[in-house]
């Protein structure tokens, strides 16, 4: 049943493979109409069947002859045209770090042991990206191995292995694997996940499913580049536009044949995968969850900040194996994962995993921070987790105190910059606060502290703006005093210690401060820690 499942996965994928290709031969068909009619006029005119010489009606066969032959030409020059743009348009970078067989080799073993045992071609490269995700990139460009192929071989169970005789076959595509997987799981479980993926490869191979996915992606990134049209010089826009028109269509009828056909292929990669350690497929996916989950708190709640002061953290999925660790002590959903840990993680394939997670590091920075570098125009400086508390998590709450005090200080909406004069002491800060309503404040917060955040992130406004810099104010006065220091929280972020113990029970006495004006909470919060209101609070 299994093998009967596969071949009928096999045939759905290129019966829509070839639909996809008849659109682009119905599409090339149209476009040489008008010169197979210039064709038939001008052998008819030669043959003396249409418009003879000395006939009567010749000058107007001749007529017709130029007239057809001249819009042939003007169609066929703009179809030419437009298939030169479908096939260079630019495709977007693939957002990953590529490996050399150098730097891993024995992850490069492991994926060709896997390609070998399901009967698939190898991937011809490895890339990590900073994302819980793994898939194979097709190459841009249509190269192909020159030497024919051997005839069809039956994988296992008789299946189709998706490969022709005497064509040549497209180059293997890279597989890219996101970073949390190989620095979080184990190397039994890696495989496991990678086979189903592995076994795209095969597709790859197939030249009806190479060339459809070579022009529904062309004609999606001659569509991008057509939606750019505004921002080109105005001779191109006319060009850009006319793309853009011939392109939609031609997309809207593909997509849906490219999409089953995609659906088709997963099916029978995942039939095939069944070979290769099926039992901790499902272990395996349970692990991307977890993953997933810690990657995305790490980004927002621990690398974000970093990012939005200039501070790039340099070992990322290092910290993403802290913060699930940490993850898995506190979720009762997650008992046993632990146990894991003394089993051989996956990022023991590479040669030289820091290096590798440095690069990868830098690269979501620039993928997930909107820009290529830091804010300011400079580089990103590195901060290792040792240095984060010092370096990131106290210089965050100074900036944001010195922020209220300066907000305070004004009626209108500062421009963004070094922070003005402010109150030295936190008795100050609450006097003021007394007489200045939240949501105003909340609004000058909010013009001085205007920076780069995640898309899924919604910036903070009003209120709760409020609340989080005088809880910095708050931490910064207590750090002066000696009394706490800044701590970093895998899974929440900067957190304040005090005799090295997380305190989360800030958060209600500064929300009945702001919200409610009633300080009589805080106040007695500062004085079990033993922070004077009196004593001037540094902001630098």
């Amino acid at each position: 049943m299994a093998g009967t499942n596969a071949t009928a996965g096999v045939q759905a994928a290129r019966a829509r493979a070839q639909a996809v290709l008849r659109l682009r031969g119905r599409a090339l068909a149209l476009a040489v109409l008008p010169a197979a009619v210039a064709a038939v006029l001008i052998a008819g005119g030669i043959t003396g069947r249409l418009g003879a010489a000395g006939s009567p009606d010749a000058p107007g066969w001749d007529t017709a002859r130029w007239a057809v032959s001249a819009v042939a030409l003007a169609v066929l020059l703009l179809t030419a045209a437009l298939a030169l743009a479908v096939a260079r348009a630019p495709r977007p970078p693939i957002p990953a770090v590529p490996l050399s067989e150098a730097v891993a080799p024995e992850l490069y073993r492991m994926v060709r042991e896997i390609a070998e045992r399901m009967q698939v071609p190898a991937p011809e490269r490895i890339a990590l990206t900073p994302d819980c995700d793994s898939w194979l990139e097709d190459p841009p460009t249509r190269r192909a191995r020159r030497q024919p192929s051997p005839a069809p071989v039956p994988g296992p169970s008789g299946r189709d292995t998706l490969t022709r005789g005497g064509r040549a076959e497209p180059v293997a595509p890279t597989l890219v694997i996101g970073s949390p997987f190989v620095w979080w799981m184990r190397v039994g479980e890696l495989r496991a996940l990678l086979a189903p993926v592995v076994a795209g490869t095969a597709c790859s191979a197939d030249p009806d499913i190479a060339a459809a996915r070579r022009f529904v992606r062309g004609l999606d990134a001659a569509l991008g580049l057509a939606a750019d049209g505004r921002r080109a010089p105005l001779w191109q826009r006319p060009a850009l536009l006319l793309l853009g028109r011939v392109c939609v269509p031609l997309l809207r009828r593909s997509s849906g044949h490219a999409a089953e056909m995609e659906r088709a292929v997963a099916g029978w990669a995942s039939e095939q995968a069944r070979q290769v350690d099926y039992g901790l497929r499902i272990a395996a996916q349970e692990q991307v969850g977890l993953a997933y989950a810690g990657w995305d708190r790490l980004l927002t709640r621990v690398a974000l900040p970093a990012w939005q002061i200039g501070r790039r953290p340099v070992r990322l999925d290092a910290g993403v194996v802290s913060a699930l660790t940490e993850l898995s002590r506190r979720d009762r959903l997650a008992e046993g994962f632990e146990s894991r840990l003394g089993e051989r993680p996956a990022c023991d394939l590479l040669d030289d995993p820091g290096r590798v997670d440095e690069e990868v590091s830098r690269l979501a920075a620039r993928l997930f921070c909107d820009g290529s570098a830091a804010p300011g125009g400079q580089d990103w400086a590195p901060v290792d987790w040792d240095e984060y508390p010092t370096a990131v998590v106290e210089r965050i709450w100074r900036t944001q105190a010195a922020d209220l005090g300066a907000a305070l200080l004004t009626g209108a909406p500062p421009e963004p910059g070094p922070a003005g004069p402010a109150p030295a002491d936190l008795g100050g800060v609450l006097e003021r606060l007394r007489r200045t309503p939240a949501e105003d404040l909340g609004d000058r917060l909010a013009a001085r502290s205007a920076r780069p955040v995640l898309a899924a992130q919604p910036a903070r406004t009003g209120t709760d703006l409020v609340v989080v810099h005088l809880t910095a104010l708050v931490c910064c006065a207590a750090l002066d005093a000696g009394a706490a220091q800044p701590g970093l929280d895998w899974l929440d972020g900067p957190v304040l210690l005090v005799d090295g113990v997380r305190r989360t029970d800030l958060a209600a006495p500064v929300a009945l401060a702001v919200e409610q004006g009633d300080e009589a909470p805080l106040r007695a919060w500062l004085e079990r820690i033993g922070v004077r209101l009196e004593k001037p609070v540094r902001l630098h």
